[in-house]
């Protein structure tokens, strides 16, 4: 590969870099669609921040936000309390992801995280019912390196809607 002229290799680099986000929010969309909720804290870092919040005060730089997750521990937290002790209505969800658009190619680590931004779109489907659009927005995250591959480090899920259905119940 030394051979290779230098663009080659930059694009290459890239290339590796696109991929390796796009396969974590492949297997983070799928960990959620498969409610495998137990897991999805494992997605992140110990110290990670997890939020979502509407665009209008993302745009605004106004703090406001349905959820503001700042451990993992926060996280683990948030995933007992929607599997043991809040009631609704069961409903499936299915992810959408788009490819990542790399802002940043840091070097994965928690002084110079990597910097990514997808779009997504979430449906929600109740048992005998028709889907329906849940929550659109894009996800801007901070990515570290691991033993284990990519994790956040930080995730914000700005969502375009007005308005969410019901209430936040499961993760985005």
């Amino acid at each position: 590969m030394s051979d290779m002229p230098q663009w080659i290799d930059q694009d290459l680099q890239s290339l590796r870099l696109h991929h390796a986000v796009d396969r974590f929010n492949a297997a983070y969309a799928a960990t959620l669609d498969d409610r495998r909720f137990t897991d999805w804290p494992d997605c992140f870092v110990e110290d990670a921040r997890y939020r979502v919040q509407a665009r209008e005060n993302f745009d605004r730089g106004l703090p406001l936000a349905l959820l503001a997750l700042e451990s993992r521990g926060m996280l683990l937290d948030r995933i007992h309390g929607t599997s043991q002790t809040i009631y609704h209505g069961p409903y499936y969800t299915r992810h959408v992801v788009s490819p990542a658009r790399i802002t940043h190619a840091g070097q994965g680590t928690a002084d110079d995280p990597i910097r990514a931004e997808a779009n997504y779109a979430v449906f929600r489907t109740r048992p005998a019912s028709v889907s329906e659009v849940y929550q659109v927005g894009r996800y801007i995250d901070a990515f570290v390196s691991t033993e284990d591959g990519l994790k956040l480090q930080s995730r914000t899920c700005v969502y375009d809607s007005e308005m969410v259905l019901n209430s936040l119940i499961y993760p985005v």
